[in-house]
């Protein structure tokens, strides 16, 4: 069977259920909540009122942090969230928001703050349709320049920001830019070595070692800037491979002088970037052969939003997870550490329960428990009804796969290499089968066989009570894709930019189609059509027997979605910020829906509306049919 193995279970302590502040209430008898503009793993972030200028209605914003999480994760919270109060306190600079007190109250921590009205430029880059305009895009890195030269330049000691992507970027109505959340910001000391933080795609690679630089924000904004003009996300390519999308190639109207000069700040080595922001600076005003470029009107949003949603739910982080939904309710994960439990009807939140780690792993409900993986290592067995932990079993590494219980047991795979066999009600450990890479891929049944792919390039069939390899086959990349089955046909995507088709039973391919790029998303059959999405940014529907392409539908970016079909329509989102909704039978658009952010998460359908998760941190509850389509 593999190398040995010995079982562990993490204990957890006992979680309270955590409520939000209602509207009205009033903190320090100073302080207004007006209304909650995000929900996280660690409290609150909320929009209020300072009643103590009665003349005048001074808007602030709230961080709130709550001690009745984990001992660990609430140690790990509460320095981030003093850490940021210090820091903030000691700053006076226009780009960066203002703090005007910090006080606890029970068992919450507050930090009140400047609220800063605008968008962030990850969700203008989402709403605009193609590129933004280069002076633009200077102008707002100049302007970021300004404030990392005042933050690097701090004294006594240089602060790093180590967190600078577009989402963390706001731009003010009258075009100034702010940046926003310095819960990870590092004052900067030579030599310093420090935790692994920041956001995949933008952060470098001097600091998932640990190590602490301002060369480390001249990266990331090189990243941001990467991003602004190519529309291509980081977090969705391999890490550290810029240079393998040149600029240029990608949008000409970048001059090159410009391209030259994002490509230096992505400089693998520290030693080869800009020394300093004020030399980047220099670099990006020689660039366009300028003093300075005029700040351009603000780009107007892309306002075609054909549906209206019938609620939306904020978390604190990205929300990558599918949702499921089970008897008026809706299960979903979110890189805020959270499983949350959202009533289906209005969006209203039952119960969140903490892990320690982002969950991007799709919820699976069976019996009374929900069933999710977690960054952490482990996967998590959930009460329905109460949001508190039956039991957990962890694993050596990141569990991104998706549980599937089938006949009291439940299937997932981790990044330790593993696919793992447990027993539903208990999390005992049945058997565990060892590939060759990391298994974030799901599994799928036929009659007493159990397929999933793995990065080691394989596709395996396993028996279901046993563990033991009926088959494999090797396609040359690694399958992310969840394989699904239809008659006696197995279908999934690769890396090797094919969809492929075997026999379930002899493991002989059938057929194969290649598309233009790899393939994260997973198949789903409906009516003898097999319908897939690719990061060539195509929807591709075809026939289930043969492989023949019977139509296929352009986006704006890639495709890691995997779409559901319901009425002869088929629902799917794409990095480039929209849900989408076609006819099945001919790929012909019905209505699409713009959320502020990529949309990696995959629709749930239930009882006449669709419920899927975007990057922008958001839950959103969908009608399945817009009049009139």
């Amino acid at each position: 069977m593999g190398k040995g193995f010995e079982t562990r279970k993490v204990e957890l302590p006992g979680i309270q259920a955590y409520a939000p502040l209602e509207r009205g209430t009033l903190l320090q008898g100073r302080f207004e909540i007006i209304e909650t503009l995000g929900i996280g793993g660690m409290g609150a972030v909320y929009k209020a009122r300072d009643r103590r200028f009665e003349k005048v209605e001074r808007i602030c914003a709230i961080k709130e942090i709550v001690s009745t999480l984990s001992p660990a994760l609430h140690k790990e919270s509460v320095a981030n969230f003093e850490r940021e109060a210090h820091i903030l306190a000691s700053l006076n600079h226009p780009a960066i928001p203002k703090i005007y007190d910090y006080f606890t109250e029970g068992e919450r921590s507050y930090l009140v703050m400047e609220f800063v009205e605008g968008k962030n430029l990850e969700t203008i880059l989402k709403e605009t349709p193609g590129f933004l305009p280069v002076e633009q895009v200077v102008d707002w890195a100049l302007q970021i320049c300004d404030v990392l030269i005042y933050l690097h330049n701090h004294k006594p000691n240089p602060i790093v920001f180590r967190d600078l992507k577009p989402s963390n970027i706001m731009l003010t109505p009258s075009g100034r830019i702010m940046l926003v959340d310095f819960g990870i910001a590092r004052v900067f000391q030579e030599g310093l070595r420090g935790t692994v933080v920041g956001t995949e795609g933008y952060s470098p690679p001097e600091q998932y070692r640990g190590i602490v630089d301002p060369r480390g924000d001249i990266y990331s904004l090189g990243a941001t800037l990467h991003h602004l003009l190519t529309k291509i996300d980081p977090r969705s390519e391999p890490p550290f491979s810029f240079h393998e999308r040149p600029i240029r190639a990608i949008n000409p109207a970048v001059p090159p002088a410009l391209e030259k000069a994002v490509m230096k700040a992505l400089e693998y080595e520290m030693s080869k970037r800009f020394a300093s922001a004020e030399e980047m600076k220099a670099a990006l005003l020689r660039a366009l052969g300028k003093k300075r470029p005029l700040t351009v009107p603000l780009v107007r949003p892309f306002e075609a939003q054909e549906v209206k949603p019938l609620w939306e739910f904020a978390c604190e982080d990205e929300v990558r997870s599918s949702p499921a939904v089970n008897r008026g309710v809706v299960y979903v994960g979110s890189y805020d550490y959270n499983l949350y439990a959202l009533e289906a009807a209005r969006g209203r939140m039952l119960w969140k329960c903490p892990t320690k780690g982002g969950v991007v792993s799709s919820p699976c409900v069976w019996r009374r428990l929900v069933l999710v993986g977690s960054e952490d290592g482990s996967l998590y067995a959930v009460d329905a009804s109460r949001g508190i932990p039956v039991w957990d079993f962890a694993t050596d590494g990141k569990v991104r796969s998706s549980p599937r219980v089938i006949g009291g047991m439940v299937f997932f795979g981790s990044d330790d290499t593993n696919f793992y066999a447990l027993d539903a009600a208990t999390g005992e450990l049945k058997w565990y089968f060892t590939t060759g890479g990391a298994v974030r891929s799901s599994a799928a049944l036929f009659q007493d066989r159990i397929f999933f792919g793995s990065e080691d390039g394989f596709i395996y069939a396993l028996k279901i009570h046993e563990g033991y390899p009926l088959w494999r086959y090797y396609v040359g990349r690694k399958i992310v894709s969840s394989p699904a089955v239809w008659e006696r046909m197995l279908f999934f995507g690769a890396f090797d930019h094919y969809i492929y088709a075997f026999d379930v039973l002899s493991g002989r391919m059938l057929w194969r189609y290649r598309t233009g790029k790899p393939i994260v998303s997973s198949p789903t059959v409906n009516e003898g059509v097999l319908f897939i999405g690719s990061a060539d940014g195509n929807l591709y529907a075809l026939d289930a027997e043969t492989g023949k392409l019977r139509w296929k539908y352009a986006t704006g970016d890639q495709i890691p979605s995997s779409p559901k079909v319901a009425e002869g329509r088929v629902y799917f989102g794409s990095v480039d910020g929209c849900v989408y909704c076609l006819e099945a039978k001919k790929g012909d658009l019905k209505w699409r829906f713009r959320t502020g952010g990529p949309v990696i998460s995959s629709p749930a359908i239930a009882d006449d509306a669709l419920y899927i998760g975007s990057c922008d941190g958001k839950v959103y509850a969908l009608p399945l049919v817009k009049e009139g389509t």
